[in-house]
C-alpha cells in the first residue's frame, strides 16, 4: 500500500492496474486513476473467489490500443491467424468494470511492421525459448498486447483461444481446422498454409443485466428473438450462458450469446451485427450489450473516406 501511495504522491492521476495472480475469468485486472480507486481495488483483491487475489500485482497502466494475436505451434514451426481487438469493459467507450469480453473486431488495425515485430520478437522468440529449455510448445499461443508509440508491448501470453476474439478470427479460416490441428499434432505445420478470407467481422456479446456484477435477476428469464437473429444474412449466432428447455431459450449466465456480423468493411460488419441483435430481448428488460463495438475502427474508416 505504501508503494502505491508513493506513486500517487508523485503523479496524482497516474493510471495503474491491480492484477490478481489467480484465475478470474478475465476480470482480475482492475483499473485505477487516483489513490482512492487504487486503495479500493487492492481491498477488492482480498474478496475475489477462491483466493484468486491473495497474491496480486500492481503495475503501471499503458495508454494505447490493445490487440490479440494468435498462432498455432507444433514446437518447431508456427502459423499465425488474423489479429483481433477485444472490448473488455462493461460500458461504452471502454468505461465500467472489466468483463470477460463484451465484443471484438477482426482484423485489428495492426500495421505490417508491427506484425513483423510481433512475429519475430514475441511469437518466434517465445516458442524458440521454450524449446531451448526442453519444452516444445504445441497448440494455440495467444499474445495479448498493446501498441504504445508504434511498438507492440506484450501484456500476457495464454495457451488458449480468447473469448470473444475467437468468434471473429476462426470464421475467417478457410483451411479445414481439423487439417491444421492434425498437422500440429504430427509436427508437420511446415507442410500446411492457413488460408483466410479478407472479410471484417464484428462480435457483439449479449449479457445478462447486472453482469459482471450480480445478474441473478436475469437468470431463468426467457430470451426472445434468437431465431430471428439466426436467420439474418451474414450473421453467426453462438450460444454461451443460455439454457434450452422445450425449444425455448432462457438466460443462464453472465454472457449469454455472441452475435457476429461479417462484411467487406467495418461499417457493413457492424451494421449486420447490430441489426441482428436488435431482434433479441430478455424478459424483464434483462439484456445488456455495448452499442459501440469497433468504434475506433469506425472512426478511422470514416476519416479515410473523408480524406479520399
Amino acid at each position: 500500500m505504501r508503494y502505491v501511495m508513493g506513486l500517487y504522491e508523485k503523479e496524482p492521476t497516474k493510471l495503474l492496474y491491480t492484477k490478481a495472480a489467480g484465475l478470474c475469468s478475465g476480470k482480475g485486472a482492475l483499473r485505477s486513476k487516483n489513490i482512492g480507486e487504487a486503495v479500493m481495488n487492492i481491498k477488492r483483491m482480498k474478496g475475489l473467489p477462491n483466493g484468486a487475489g491473495e497474491v496480486f500485482l500492481v503495475e503501471e497502466g499503458l495508454k494505447g490500443e490493445e490487440f490479440s494475436y494468435y498462432a498455432i505451434s507444433d514446437g518447431k514451426t508456427h502459423r499465425s491467424f488474423k489479429s483481433a481487438q477485444d472490448n473488455k469493459t462493461a460500458l461504452n467507450f471502454d468505461e465500467g468494470e472489466q468483463t470477460g469480453g463484451m465484443g471484438a473486431i477482426s482484423p485489428a488495425r495492426v500495421t505490417e511492421s508491427i506484425t513483423r515485430e510481433i512475429e519475430e520478437t514475441q511469437i518466434s522468440r517465445a516458442i524458440e525459448g521454450m524449446a531451448s529449455e526442453g519444452g516444445q510448445y504445441m497448440g494455440i499461443l495467444y499474445l495479448g498486447g498493446i501498441v504504445v508509440g508504434g511498438k507492440p508491448v506484450n501484456i500476457e501470453y495464454n495457451a488458449r483461444w480468447g473469448d470473444p476474439e475467437c468468434q471473429v478470427v476462426l470464421p475467417s479460416v478457410e483451411t479445414d481446422y481439423v487439417d491444421i490441428v492434425t498437422a500440429c499434432l504430427e509436427g508437420k505445420l511446415d507442410k500446411i498454409k492457413i488460408r483466410q478470407d479478407d472479410k471484417t467481422r464484428v462480435c457483439v456479446v449479449g449479457a445478462s443485466r447486472g453482469y459482471p456484477g450480480n445478474y441473478s435477476s436475469a437468470k431463468g428469464k426467457m430470451v426472445h428473438g434468437l431465431e430471428e437473429a439466426m436467420e439474418s444474412e451474414g450473421v453467426i449466432v453462438l450460444g454461451a450462458g443460455i439454457e434450452v428447455r422445450e425449444g425455448k431459450f432462457y438466460a443462464n449466465g453472465g454472457r449469454m450469446f455472441s452475435i457476429i456480423g461479417e462484411g467487406k468493411n467495418i461499417l457493413e460488419a457492424k451494421r449486420k451485427a447490430y441489426s441482428a441483435i436488435s431482434h433479441i430481448s430478455v424478459e424483464g428488460n434483462n439484456l445488456h450489450y455495448r452499442t459501440d463495438i469497433g468504434w475506433r475502427d469506425v472512426e478511422r474508416f470514416l476519416e479515410f473516406i473523408l480524406v479520399e
